[in-house]
């Protein structure tokens, strides 16, 4: 097998003309030069340069073999450099799986700022959190709590699923039903258009579950897979919508959408930081919990 070094010292020489200024680059001896040019020179059975008094001036097949080198050798020297990239830190590149929504709200304002090199994933919760148990990631915020060996699970946030409507929407004779009357709201609410999150309609089921008993007759108009991106969409249309509280906040502060029914039961829950004890080191658990929260 060839030794990256060989090539490393090829470069060198061909690019200074001399062996004494190839060690001077390479912070190697100028002995170590010359046998790293043999061994090269042994293992392709070509000979790359022809050695002058004061120069070393390559060959055709020198040359030739320069051309197709000179990429793929400048390629893995740009990869090296990325990875031995720190920010003055001893801080490991710290690996993050977590939802778009949480990043937007908590985490992007803070990550620039991080003591260390970060690499966040977004992908589904079941992906997630099976590269977590698997090693593939450090650390993973979600809804999921376990019990797998050596996984510890931290609270970091509690959410409410709250009902908000579009600031078009007409509520004043919803506003006129008592809070006794559950079929008489129920009847307003299903006539109206509605925003899921999901096609399975998780969380308009959980919220018509926890209030009237029965699973709701309804046929969503959008299918948005991305709170902002239905929170947006809610604000310049006509509709209602299941979303997370802290992830509305800003934007019922902001009278883009309001939230109306207040006085029906609203699913809790909440968020977890994971990580797995063994992996992580005590500087990247105290880094991340700062971000985070």
């Amino acid at each position: 097998m060839v030794n990256l070094e060989w090539y490393r010292t090829f470069k060198a020489i061909y690019e200074t003309g001399t062996l004494t200024q190839a060690s001077k680059i390479l912070l190697i001896s100028q002995p170590n030069v010359s046998q790293h040019l043999s061994f090269l020179e042994a293992h392709i059975g070509k000979k790359l340069f022809e050695r002058k008094p004061r120069r070393m001036v390559p060959t055709d097949y020198g040359k030739l073999f320069y051309a197709q080198l000179i990429s793929p050798l400048e390629g893995l020297e740009r990869l090296e450099s990325e990875f031995r990239y720190t920010r003055d830190s001893d801080i490991p590149l710290t690996c993050i799986g977590v939802s778009t929504d949480y990043y937007n709200i908590r985490i992007a304002s803070k990550a620039s700022s991080a003591p260390a090199n970060l690499v966040f994933e977004f992908d589904d919760p079941p992906v997630l959190k099976d590269n977590l148990i698997q090693g593939n990631l450090n650390f993973l915020i979600s809804d999921y709590c376990g019990h797998e060996k050596n996984i510890c699970y931290e609270e970091i946030l509690s959410t409410e699923e709250i009902l908000v409507a579009s600031s078009t929407v007409d509520t004043s004779a919803l506003d006129m039903i008592p809070s006794s009357a559950e079929h008489d709201m129920e009847h307003w609410l299903l006539r109206q258009n509605w925003y899921a999150y999901s096609s399975d309609l998780i969380l308009i089921k959980n919220f018509w579950q926890e209030n009237f008993k029965k699973r709701p007759n309804i046929k969503p108009n959008l299918i948005i897979p991305d709170f902002h991106a239905l929170i947006n969409t809610l604000s310049e249309g006509n509709g209602l919508a299941i979303v997370p509280d802290y992830i509305a906040r800003e934007y019922l502060r902001e009278n883009k959408i309001k939230q109306i029914c207040k006085n029906l039961k609203r699913n809790s829950g909440k968020l977890y930081l994971a990580y797995h004890k063994n992996v992580v080191t005590t500087e990247q658990i105290e880094m991340i919990q700062q971000i985070v929260r």
